[in-house]
């Protein structure tokens, strides 16, 4: 016990010393889980028959699906400042087996999707420089980079945060250029050509998908941010406007200026483009950018796949190991946990990865959207410094649209993605009481603290939430846990006359610790 004791002290001496995410940096790093510049958004063009879809998908989409997304993370993330995010909005509102689902179907899908970032990182720097089509030069490269920017995400997550700022600066400023240089070329009726019969559509709505999503994720840095209440609603507002841009301005540029055919337009392009726009600097320019935007991508999406095992950890759904924090406050098991990950599924393709991923994602976001209607419903008085200005109706009319892309989404996928992704919610149901099965055993050590409930400003509020989330003496740690909910279910064996007593004990416990609150509060000035 005094080693943990110690350790704690430790991790928050750590976790001072490192300062908290400001808003400029959160901007950056919420704009590396959503985007990372126009890097990949050339298939939207080829994939919706000509510019028109595509710009019409950029201007649209995000409308109907960045902006609730947004909305809803601001409320729930103001609501539940702490890390793990999108874990704890579930357990709130349907238990900690829904809860512990959601973080692994996020934790797969953000591991799969950042598998990505290194290879595209390589993909890139091969067009100048061929060595990396070897397997002899292109492993320990991919490996190089991967332990690289895993130290950095150890360093320290504020560390990160900056570098998102200045590689979002280094990667966004070329296609300022090249809008610049665009405009005496511009012919707007290029922008109004389309080919329905030449549309595919699984693959327009997977690359618009895939392109605004994850706004999210940055929840599960909820408790590395400052002053989160405020912070969190002016970086999303922030980030929304910067990705659309960063999508809009070179799509404008690139298929108004030039008359290149839809069908040329695929990954890459866009160095193309710079080329035909200004010349050899630009596209050169463009290949450095995108290369760096990679690597801004894996910083933002490690952080946010270690820090939500962290705040797993810290509310008992995963072994304490997993928030351990060194010296510079970062979950270091929790970090190697997420590379790992990396280095073992970088070996699947691109369109594999993206298929798996988005379907992964569709069915986490779905059950956030339940929550966040159920917690309306369910605590209506739940302290909300940020809330969306609907009321019950208002907020599902909110969320049906996204949700119905999610759907169009799933239903898209193919056969195989089905199958995989089978497995992998099957996987999360035996993981859960497996868990719960080794917390009963103690065969590991498990936190077992509940996730803080946020005050209302009444102190009427403050005595209920005070009662219900302080537990009777002399409970035991499973009472208090979240895994608790699955073990507490087991088949008592005690009599009824020793059920009664319990019963009778902790209601008057509960009554003592009641009184001593209405004293307490009734004594403030």
């Amino acid at each position: 016990m005094g080693g943990e004791g110690m350790t704690s002290d430790v991790n928050e001496k750590a976790a001072k010393r490192n300062p908290k995410l400001t808003v400029l940096p959160l901007i950056a790093l919420i704009f590396y889980e959503v985007s990372g510049g126009p890097f990949g958004v050339e298939d939207s063009v080829k994939s919706g028959g000509g510019p028109l879809l595509s710009l019409l998908g950029f201007l649209i989409f995000p409308l109907i699906w960045s902006i609730p997304e947004a909305l809803v993370t601001a409320e729930l993330a103001t609501s539940f400042p702490e890390n793990g995010g999108y874990v704890i909005w579930i357990s709130s509102a349907f238990g900690a087996f829904w809860g512990f689902q959601e973080g692994f179907w996020k934790w797969i899908s953000g591991v799969m999707d950042n598998a990505l970032y290194p290879v595209l990182f390589l993909d890139y720097l091969k067009h100048s420089l061929p060595i990396f089509n070897l397997l002899i030069a292109r492993i320990p490269a991919l490996l190089g980079i991967t332990f690289s920017l895993t130290y950095l995400n150890y360093r320290g997550l504020h560390i990160v945060g900056f570098s998102a700022v200045l590689l979002a600066v280094f990667s966004l400023f070329p296609f300022v250029v090249m809008g610049i240089l665009s405009v005496p070329h511009i012919r707007p009726r290029r922008w109004l050509v389309v080919d329905f019969k030449k549309v595919d559509w699984r693959g327009y709505f997977n690359s618009m998908f895939w392109n605004l999503n994850y706004w999210d994720k940055a929840s599960t840095l909820a408790g590395e941010v400052e002053n989160p209440s405020k912070t969190f609603p002016k970086a999303l507002l922030g980030a929304v406007v910067l990705v659309v841009c960063s999508y809009l301005i070179p799509l404008l540029a690139g298929t108004g200026a030039l008359r290149s055919p839809f069908s040329e337009w695929s990954d890459g392009y866009f160095a193309e483009v710079g080329m035909l726009i200004g010349g050899f600097w630009l596209k050169y320019w463009i290949q450095a950018a995108a290369a760096m935007s990679n690597l801004g991508l894996f910083e933002a999406e490690m952080s946010g796949d270690a820090f939500q095992l962290l705040g797993m950890s810290e509310i008992g759904m995963l072994p304490s190991i997993f928030a351990s924090r060194s010296k510079y406050g970062t979950p270091t098991i929790s970090i190697l946990c997420s590379a790992t990950g990396v280095i073992f599924l970088s070996w699947m393709s691109f369109q594999e990865i993206l298929e798996f991923l988005n379907f992964l994602y569709a069915i986490g976001m779905l059950l956030e959207f339940a929550a966040f209607i159920k917690l309306r419903i369910k605590k209506p008085d739940l302290h909300r410094p940020y809330k969306v200005p609907l009321q019950t109706f208002g907020v599902t009319m909110l969320c049906l649209p996204p949700a119905l892309l999610l759907i169009l989404v799933m239903c898209l996928a193919s056969l195989r993605t089905f199958i995989i992704s089978g497995a992998v919610i099957i996987l999360g149901f035996v993981l859960y009481p497996l868990l719960v099965h080794a917390k009963d055993r103690k065969w590991t050590h498990f936190d077992c603290e509940q996730p803080a409930e946020p005050f209302n400003t009444h102190p009427e509020s403050q005595l209920s939430q005070l009662v219900v989330s302080q537990p009777y003496p002399g409970a035991d740690e499973a009472s208090v846990s979240l895994l608790s909910d699955l073990s507490s279910a087991k088949p008592e064996q005690e009599s009824s006359e020793i059920v009664l007593e319990g019963r009778l004990k902790n209601r008057v416990d509960s009554y003592c610790i009641y009184l001593y609150q209405i004293i307490m509060i009734t004594k403030k000035p």
